[in-house]
């Protein structure tokens, strides 16, 4: 069984005294995540969280107030990229909490993408639909909840 790494931003905006994240429709399948994509060699996952967000949303660093300190590893199993239907990969994909700081500026979608939308807490996880979504959703919303208000 083989190893993906992938790396991406969570993405979060203030809307009045509401919070949203901003979650993206892959062209394939019907998945909603928030940027994120593999890393390429010798890139960091740091490096590739940046660069998969630049590609996929359109959103530079300086669009974002990145919280380096807070971030979330998912570990899960996929089929392989490229393989026998059979094979599965662990991969693990590690995401940073970010502020769009400017709430009005809208996502440049990729043609990896189909679809966008921002999203509240509860709206956002029966969305994306994984268990290990809502307990990073959890976390990172206690953290803007207690730390960044």
């Amino acid at each position: 069984m083989g190893k993906e790494f992938a790396a991406g931003l969570f993405i979060f905006r203030r809307i009045s005294s509401q919070i949203e994240y901003l979650l993206l429709k892959a062209s394939y399948g019907t998945h909603w995540t928030p940027p994120k994509g593999h890393l390429d060699p010798g890139e960091t996952d740091f490096e590739a969280a940046l660069r998969e967000t630049k590609e996929e949303a359109g959103y530079s660093p300086e669009d974002l107030k990145i919280y380096k300190e807070h971030s979330y590893e998912l570990n899960y199993v996929v089929k392989t990229r490229g393989g026998r239907p059979d094979e599965v990969s662990d991969k693990r994909v590690t995401y940073w909490l970010a502020e769009l700081r400017d709430p009005e500026k809208k996502p440049q979608l990729s043609d990896e993408h189909v679809e966008l939308k921002w999203l509240q807490k509860d709206e956002a996880v029966a969305l994306a639909g994984f268990a290990d979504y809502a307990g990073m959703m959890k976390k990172f919303h206690e953290i803007i909840m207690e730390k960044l208000n």
